[in-house]
């Protein structure tokens, strides 16, 4: 692949290059911005496969981190143990039912916390209950999706996480 192309093998060093011309010198002007760092909370294999590859074939190929329970989760965010080192995610896609610690009890955990309660949730659930999309805006959720059942919505879906969050809202950095 061409040098400054975005592409990198290694997410954990990549950088995203956009490159312009201008007139007929061809003046290329690198801009490097760092990935964009998101967290996928989600037990089922399926919904995994499905955003983590929906995400990897947009135009922004965010660096996803995926934890499988709740509990995992609160680790990664408070950075114990073996999550030492992790990137603080900029955007966290959190399903609501968990083992060993819900959605729910990740979401108000987080938002209760200082230093995690400004990174953006997006609630994925395949709940259409009324009082689940009401709790998770309550416990300060940014947004509440239904995971479609049809693979093609799901892909749509995910695009559409990437069109407004990846690419028009400015998330913070932590």
């Amino acid at each position: 692949m061409a040098a400054g192309s975005g592409w990198n093998p290694n997410p954990a060093t990549a950088r995203h290059s956009f490159l312009r011309f201008q007139g007929d010198a061809g003046l290329r002007i690198d801009i490097q911005k760092p990935p964009i760092e998101v967290l996928l909370v989600e037990d089922n294999l399926a919904d995994i496969q499905l955003t983590t590859e929906g995400l990897a074939e947009g135009n922004i190929r965010p660096n996803v981190t995926v934890v499988r329970d709740g509990e995992e989760a609160m680790k990664y965010l408070k950075r114990n143990g073996r999550y030492s080192e992790a990137p603080r995610p900029q955007l966290i896609l959190l399903d609501l039912n968990l083992p060993k610690k819900s959605g729910r009890e990740v979401l108000a955990e987080l938002k209760q916390d200082p230093d995690l309660k400004c990174i953006p949730v997006l609630v994925l659930s395949t709940s259409r209950a009324p009082q689940d999309i009401q709790s998770s805006y309550r416990l300060h959720a940014n947004c509440y999706l239904v995971k479609p059942s049809n693979i093609e919505e799901f892909g749509a879906t995910v695009r559409s996480i990437e069109d407004f969050w990846l690419t028009r809202a400015k998330l913070p950095t932590l």
